[in-house]
C-alpha cells in the first residue's frame, strides 16, 4: 500500500534483564520438567530395548528433555531464564534418579530393564526374540560380528538394557581345541 511504512526491526532487546527474568511460576516448570522426564522414561521403558541405540534409557530421556527446554529457552518461551530453569531441574532429577538407582536395587528395577536372555544353552528364545523384534539373520549377523561361527558355542546371550547383544560362549577344553585341529 502506498504511504504505509515498514516497522523498523529493533537489533538489540529493550530490556537485556527482561530477557534472563522468569516468567512462568517455578512450581509449574519444576511440575513440567518432572512430569515429561518420568513420562518418557515410563514410555521407553516399555518399548523394545534396540529402540534407543546404544544409550540408555535415561540418558536418551535427559538428552531428548535438554534439547526440548533449550528449544524453549530459544523460542517458545519469552526468557530464556524460564529454559535455563528448565535444564537445572532436568539435570538435578537426573542426577537424583542415576544417585537412586546405584543406591537402590529395587529402583534400578524400576527404571532399567533387566538383560533379556534370547539364547540359552545354544537354544534361541523366540518369544524374547519377538518381544525385542530380533530376526534370527540379525542375530546371526551379531554372532559373526563377535567371531562366532556356530550358535551351538553360545552359553547364553543377552540383549542389554541399552540394547546391545552380549554372548557368553561355552568353554572348550583344549582336548576339543586339539581334536579340531587335527594331529
Amino acid at each position: 500500500m502506498p504511504g504505509a511504512s515498514i516497522p523498523a526491526m529493533d537489533l538489540l532487546p529493550a530490556s537485556w534483564p527482561a530477557l534472563w527474568a522468569i516468567e512462568t511460576p517455578l512450581a509449574e516448570l519444576v511440575v513440567r520438567a518432572a512430569v515429561l522426564y518420568f513420562g518418557i522414561l515410563l514410555l521407553l521403558r516399555l518399548m523394545p530395548r534396540r529402540t534407543g541405540g546404544e544409550l540408555g534409557t535415561m540418558d536418551l530421556v535427559m538428552i531428548l528433555l535438554v534439547t526440548e527446554a533449550a528449544t524453549h529457552s530459544l523460542g517458545g518461551y519469552r526468557s530464556l531464564g524460564d529454559g535455563l530453569f528448565v535444564i537445572a531441574v532436568l539435570m538435578l532429577i537426573d542426577y537424583t534418579v542415576n544417585a537412586l538407582s546405584y543406591r537402590l536395587p529395587w529402583f534400578e528395577r524400576l527404571v532399567a530393564s533387566p538383560p533379556l536372555p534370547i539364547v540359552l544353552d545354544g537354544r534361541l528364545q523366540r518369544r524374547n526374540m519377538r518381544r525385542e523384534f530380533i530376526t534370527e539373520d540379525e542375530l546371526r549377523a551379531e554372532l559373526r560380528a563377535h567371531d562366532i561361527e556356530d550358535l551351538a558355542d553360545v552359553e547364553r546371550a543377552y540383549v542389554e538394557p541399552e540394547g546391545e547383544i552380549t554372548f557368553l560362549t561355552r568353554k572348550r577344553s583344549d582336548g576339543d581345541a586339539q581334536g579340531a585341529a587335527g594331529p
